[in-house]
């Protein structure tokens, strides 16, 4: 007996290539671990992406900056050693006045 090609669909919609067999998921872990290449590739491909938008500063403006950093830090450290002498020499005029 043959079928015509309208009962070949129908008998398609109801049963699933994959009835016979019954599926199986995968792990997360295993989904994770296969996605990975991908995920690298459109990480790398996004990171090249937004260095092109930086603007680089220029070699005077390193320096500059650079040369700003020294001077304020070598300012402060002048500043804290003078509060530490101070700080030092109250405390020992302190420890001074209260020993005798």
């Amino acid at each position: 007996m043959s079928t015509t090609r309208a009962e070949k669909l129908k008998m398609a919609q109801e049963t699933p290539d994959n009835a016979a067999q019954p599926s199986r998921a995968r792990p997360e872990w295993v989904e994770n671990l296969l996605a990975y290449p991908t995920r690298a590739r459109k990480y790398i491909h996004e990171v090249r992406a937004e260095l092109k938008l930086v603007v680089w500063p220029s070699a005077i403006d390193v320096r500059s900056t650079t040369l700003v950093v020294i001077m304020t830090t070598a300012i402060f450290a002048f500043f804290l050693w003078m509060v530490d002498r101070g700080a030092a020499r109250a405390v020992a005029y302190i420890i001074k006045l209260l020993g005798h």
